[in-house]
């Protein structure tokens, strides 16, 4: 099973793709490390990064997507734009969309720890959560 986790920060979907089998996991190559929103904030923008996404998805034959989610109010709490991504992902017909708390993340991460250390994974510094986001989703079914 193939997953690409994500980390909505500001107007960028920060990406991250993962499999596990066999108690392995894989970091496939991907062509792109975030898709970006402008912040024109019209339909066909909107429409746009729908498609970009459904089209990354498709190419790289994704069983799921697991969104990081994002608090609705305080300190780090999310834009409207963030959250229009959001809705834009989880709209993308026949694609399985999954929104990880903050807490199940913790939880699932101190049960299942990532084995390897990330500088070893080969991805940016900025993709940690997606990956951590997305090793969260898998681990639990595969490890």
């Amino acid at each position: 099973m193939q997953v690409c986790g994500v980390e909505i920060k500001g107007t960028e979907a920060v990406i991250s793709l993962l499999s596990i089998s066999d108690g392995l996991f894989n970091i496939p190559d991907c062509r792109v490390r975030k898709i970006e929103y402008t912040k024109k904030n019209t339909t066909s923008d909107l429409r746009y990064f729908q498609a970009t996404f459904a089209k990354l998805i498709e190419d790289y034959k994704v069983d799921a997507v697991i969104i990081k989610e994002r608090p609705l109010k305080g300190k780090f709490a999310g834009g409207a734009l963030g959250f229009k991504m959001e809705a834009a992902i989880q709209l993308i017909p026949d694609l399985d969309v999954h929104v990880m708390t903050n807490i199940d993340l913790k939880e699932t991460l101190n049960r299942y720890p990532v084995p390897v250390d990330f500088s070893e994974t080969g991805l940016k510094i900025f993709q940690q959560a997606a990956f951590n986001t997305a090793f969260a989703y898998l681990a639990p079914n595969c490890l």
